[in-house]
């Protein structure tokens, strides 16, 4: 069984493997980035990904699912926040922290970004589900740590840590 990321009729397709790769390079990324609501979230969303927090299974998601934003500046600032975030990654961004060299990995993110580009963040949010929205953030259901001046890098939190904010529990 299969990993599938899908977006804009194309698809990445990955073993789980390469999609702890992907996950392992992306979320320095995503984390190091981070300053808005919505990042965090998109975090979080990456973090149910890693199948060492979550488990083994087949995870993937659709960026058509995606709760983009409610105004079309919202949903191109998360768009770019996701672009921008894959460009870092591909890069080799905070590689030298993985422990190891990232096989096949610019395929993958070259592959997400082709899927991300051409997207069009849908404007209607009835359908959005499968990702944190910010009802759920604002209610408790998935909290972004608070913010100091700097985002906190959530892809140097240990996986209990990234377990328990996506659980909304105190991880001390």
């Amino acid at each position: 069984m299969s990993n599938i990321f899908t977006g804009s009729s194309h698809d990445l397709d990955l073993s789980n493997g390469a999609t702890a790769v992907f996950i392992d390079v992306l979320m320095p990324a995503v984390s190091d980035l981070a300053s808005e609501d919505w990042d965090f979230r998109f975090a979080a969303l990456l973090t149910l990904q890693d199948q060492n927090v979550m488990g083994r299974g087949a995870v993937g998601f659709d960026l058509a699912e995606f709760d983009w934003g409610a105004t079309e500046r919202e949903r191109a600032r998360a768009k770019d926040f996701v672009l921008r975030a894959t460009a870092l990654a591909a890069s080799g961004h905070r590689w030298s922290e993985l422990g190891y060299h990232p096989p096949r990995v610019h395929d993958y993110l070259n592959r997400f970004t082709t899927m991300v580009k051409p997207c069009t963040p849908p404007a209607d949010r009835s359908t959005a589900h499968g990702f944190p929205g910010p009802d759920e953030a604002e209610n408790g259901l998935v909290r972004a740590p608070p913010r100091p001046q700097r985002a906190p890098a959530l892809g140097r939190l240990l996986p209990l840590q990234s377990a328990a904010l996506l659980a909304g529990l105190d991880s001390t």
